[in-house]
């Protein structure tokens, strides 16, 4: 569960920047973006919806997913039966909310702790840290904030090459899809990647999108880790998992 903070002079401001020159900014001009729209405290364990990109604290969303599959915010289906498959931690944010909130780690540290005690249960350990100077730390800042932006999530742990192999006669109407080289989790199944070729290329909903491993014609519930894994190393190009698609018109029985 998120926690509110206030500060006792209600004059919290937030700088990008080392120095006293540059401009300040109130902390509250951020909250639309650094608090849960379900309990409106700063994000705990910070959580996207992959459908939408909404976030949340993770204890928020998962206790509403026990009596609604729709975006808290948007009301978007997240998914018809096993809504929790399609949510994500976001440690950028996280770390973002952090560094922005004081005290804030510190304070859900604390109470971390203090439930863990209360039901005896071990700690969670640590991870480590390594030990640098002030002035490294200072001057790295920049560089390290960058990296960690741009890192790549251990969930995301599938790497596609979406080959597009054409359409049938009658189905004209269609965008190019740019960009075939996708990063995704193992979890994601075959609907989620046509959803996506289908927002990118902007389909009618009349067209129907096939999508095919080595030999196989894909289903829909099938998840890429499974499709990885029985397939084997045919379905693989440099690493890549590959996938062929085509855009043909619906059978009419």
């Amino acid at each position: 569960m998120s926690v509110a903070l206030r500060r006792h002079d209600g004059k919290t401001n937030v700088s990008g920047s080392d120095t006293d020159d540059e401009p300040k900014l109130p902390l509250t001009q951020f909250y639309p973006y650094i608090r849960c729209a379900l309990c409106c405290g700063f994000f705990i364990d910070a959580t996207t919806i992959t459908e939408c990109l909404h976030t949340f604290c993770k204890s928020c969303i998962v206790k509403h997913f026990f009596y609604s599959n729709r975006c808290p915010t948007c009301s978007i289906v997240v998914h018809e039966t096993q809504p929790l498959y399609n949510i994500r931690p976001d440690r950028q944010l996280q770390d973002i909310v952090y560094k922005m909130v004081p005290f804030l780690e510190e304070l859900e540290r604390e109470q971390m702790c203090k439930f863990y005690k209360e039901r005896r249960l071990p700690l969670p350990k640590p991870v480590p840290v390594s030990l640098q100077s002030p002035v490294v730390l200072k001057r790295q800042r920049k560089d390290n904030f960058l990296r960690a932006v741009f890192t790549i999530p251990p969930e995301l742990n599938i790497y596609l090459l979406l080959e597009f192999v054409g359409a049938e006669n009658g189905i004209s109407d269609f965008k190019p899809l740019e960009r075939p080289y996708v990063c995704v989790s193992g979890e994601a199944t075959i609907r989620h990647v046509e959803l996506f070729i289908r927002r990118k290329m902007e389909l009618s909903p009349m067209c129907q999108v096939d999508l095919v491993c080595g030999d196989h014609l894909l289903d829909h519930q099938q998840s890429l880790k499974d499709i990885k894994t029985f397939v084997g190393k045919e379905a693989l190009q440099d690493g890549l998992l590959v996938l062929h698609f085509g855009l043909v018109l619906p059978s009419q029985s």
